[in-house]
């Protein structure tokens, strides 16, 4: 049975619904097996058991947070080479654009030797107010529906060895 590891990092909800979305959408594959974990949870060998994986995290100054940075910095010599062309699938919960986030996890998913499935798919919230960034994220259909999309397909893909 193949694994699909999500691992997300959230403050204020917002990543937390699209990796869970996206868990929900790629849980549609009953020969698959869907690992969701809290970046702060995960570990080198959770990312080495794992066929697959899809990332999630908020967009904080302009970054990935610093609990996904942490996971990577964490996993990423005791995976690295051994990974080599698996793949994968970014989230991104923004609160202006979201493409630096996106830019940083390709860049070590890049080192990793890992597979795109997808460009990131980044959900703005518009937030940009310190009232607005620090609030409980409410994130609308339409994009859960993407990251559920998205988690299907990256599971189809793993179950039919396409990946």
């Amino acid at each position: 049975m193949k694994t699909l590891l999500i691992v997300y990092h959230s403050m204020t909800g917002g990543a937390s619904q699209l990796a869970q979305a996206a868990a929900v959408g790629a849980a549609s594959e009953a020969a698959l097996r869907v690992r969701l974990l809290h970046a702060s949870d995960a570990a080198p060998s959770d990312v080495l058991e794992a066929d697959g994986y899809v990332f999630a995290t908020p967009e904080n100054l302009a970054a990935m947070s610093g609990l996904m940075k942490d996971f990577f910095d964490r996993c990423y010599y005791g995976a690295l080479d051994r990974i080599n062309g698996r793949p994968y699938a970014t989230l991104v919960c923004a609160g202006s654009d979201g493409q630096n986030a996106a830019r940083q996890i390709e860049r070590i998913a890049t080192g990793w030797r890992l597979k795109s499935v997808a460009p990131a798919l980044i959900v703005c919230t518009h937030a940009q107010t310190p009232e607005e960034i620090g609030r409980a994220k409410k994130i609308g259909a339409e994009d859960l529906q993407r990251c559920k999309e998205l988690g299907a397909a990256l599971a189809a893909g793993l179950v039919l060895g396409i990946y």
